[in-house]
């Protein structure tokens, strides 16, 4: 038997969202392109963050499906950044999901690497800023 998943611990998600029935097929499964979006806006406020200002997302370096998302699942978005380059970012998104509201079960159903691009006012890249 396997340990049961948790939350991470001592970390605050970058997003929490229920997806609603709009959000999934004839089955009850939520859009992996709704899931996607999400994952994008979650590493979109880690990166947007760090950089101070407005990014833009540049690659989906990689994004693996774990397990099936529901309707009304509580989903968790947590990102990290791994990565910061002289205009770009670089950001590691997890994605549980709670369920069953009367013995909650966490799952990790989602995870994917995606890089943002420091932009101006005007779009163009920029320098992200030092660590204050």
């Amino acid at each position: 038997m396997s340990d049961p998943v948790k939350l991470p611990e001592g970390k605050q998600p970058a997003l929490r969202v229920v997806p609603m029935p709009a959000d999934a097929n004839q089955h009850g499964d939520i859009f992996g392109g709704w899931i996607m979006a999400q994952v994008d806006i979650a590493g979109g406020v880690a990166a947007a963050r760090r950089a101070r200002g407005r990014v833009a997302t540049v690659a989906v370096n990689s994004f693996v499906f774990k397990q099936p998302v529901l309707i009304g699942d509580v989903l968790s978005f947590y990102a990290d950044i791994v990565r910061i380059g002289t205009t770009s970012i670089t950001v590691n998104v997890e994605v549980y999901a709670q369920r069953n509201p009367r013995d909650i079960a966490v799952t990790k159903v989602t995870e994917a690497t995606l890089t943002y691009v420091a932009t101006g006012p005007d779009r163009r890249t920029r320098p992200v800023p030092p660590e204050s």
